[in-house]
């Protein structure tokens, strides 16, 4: 769900209709139940348009300070099926990456992004999990471990490993997620629910030792809104009893949920099961005003619905620090995402990360 941070300088793509398998630009369009080979698909996809590696996660250092990060890497091709041009270094590709960190005692939010071009000094490998942009990089060292190397600014660096707690999980129809009633508007959706995290922060030239968890989404597309959809609302949850959820809400002009909205439920074996938008409903109780873009965001969430097993939820989502906007100086596309916690009748019963976007401006006119 996080492409929208390179859109201001993409055009939309639409499906065609004498192959629907490509894009009229001869992107290739994710199709049903792909035949992943691991660790060669944690790697880059180069023919599709659109790509990116996503983590986000709570934690705590040895004086339980308390911190949230985004870590992001997007890759965008800039012609069908990695196919090279004569002119220039870097015109097959471009990367941008977005690192953010919330520093929950100081009420401090700090974020960078970065735009590169390919060869210039960014990369992503299509054998194996190496991305890099800059000095930031995201690479699987062994098994599925991975190591995360960022810095935000001049006042974070990030030393962290990741590893897999339980599982990856494939979303959607065994890894393809729909977006959109266009057959272009869909993704490869791969994640890692429950990733252990542990290493060093360096704030402020004073390093912590951290331990926490975190999520990761990999999503490979070549298009995904709808022309009706106006931006989405997503969240990840890990609850402490194991389990985790995921919620993406689309919405239309009229602020109303997309039926192909999302709901997915992942018990502690990793089993995943899907709920479509009449079995959830996601409610704005209270909402928070960026001086900076003017936006305004409903960051007080109500969540409710079913379980599984058929029992209700009540879920409020309570941000840890109301401002923690992206402003979108290189995307162009400004949104909310931020560390926030899970509360059911008053106890706090696991963590999250909470994105909002549409809310500056309609991402479905940005596809037009």
């Amino acid at each position: 769900m996080k492409w929208m941070h390179i859109l201001s300088f993409c055009f939309a793509l639409c499906a065609c209709a004498e192959d629907i398998a490509r894009t009229k630009e001869g992107f290739p369009i994710p199709t049903a139940k792909p035949q992943f080979q691991f660790p060669r698909d944690h790697g880059s996809h180069p023919e599709y348009r659109i790509e990116w590696w996503y983590i986000t996660g709570q934690f705590r250092d040895e004086q339980q300070g308390r911190y949230g990060f985004q870590a992001t890497f997007f890759r965008y091709a800039l012609n069908p099926e990695g196919r090279s041009r004569k002119d220039a270094l870097g015109q097959d590709q471009l990367y941008m990456a977005h690192m953010a960190i919330t520093d929950v005692s100081s009420q401090r939010f700090l974020y960078e992004e970065r735009l590169n071009r390919d060869g210039w000094d960014a990369h992503a490998s299509a054998k194996d999990l190496d991305v890099r942009n800059g000095n930031w990089s995201l690479k699987r060292i062994e098994k599925e471990n991975m190591h995360l190397l960022a810095s935000v600014r001049d006042a974070v660096e990030m030393d962290f490993m990741l590893s897999p707690a339980k599982p990856k999980v494939l979303f959607g129809d065994a890894g393809l997620s729909r977006k959109g009633e266009a057959p272009s508007a869909a993704s490869w959706y791969i994640t890692f629910p429950r990733l252990q995290l542990s290493g060093t922060l360096r704030l402020d030239g004073e390093e912590r030792k951290v331990r926490g968890e975190a999520w990761m989404d990999h999503e490979i597309s070549s298009s995904q809104l709808d022309k009706h959809q106006v931006g989405w609302d997503w969240i990840s949850v890990r609850f402490k009893d194991q389990t985790e959820m995921m919620i993406y809400q689309l919405r239309d002009k009229e602020g109303k949920s997309d039926p192909y909205s999302t709901l997915a439920w992942i018990d502690r074996e990793g089993k995943v099961t899907h709920m479509g938008p009449d079995q959830f409903s996601w409610t704005g109780k209270g909402t928070w005003k960026s001086e900076k873009t003017g936006a305004e965001y409903p960051i007080d969430v109500e969540l409710t619905g079913s379980r599984p097993d058929g029992r209700p939820f009540r879920f409020k989502v309570r941000p840890l620090m109301r401002a923690q906007e992206l402003s979108g100086a290189l995307g162009g596309i400004a949104y909310w995402e931020g560390a926030c916690e899970i509360l059911e009748e008053n106890e706090v019963i696991g963590e999250a990360y909470m994105e909002l976007t549409g809310y500056s401006e309609s991402l479905g006119e940005s596809l037009q």
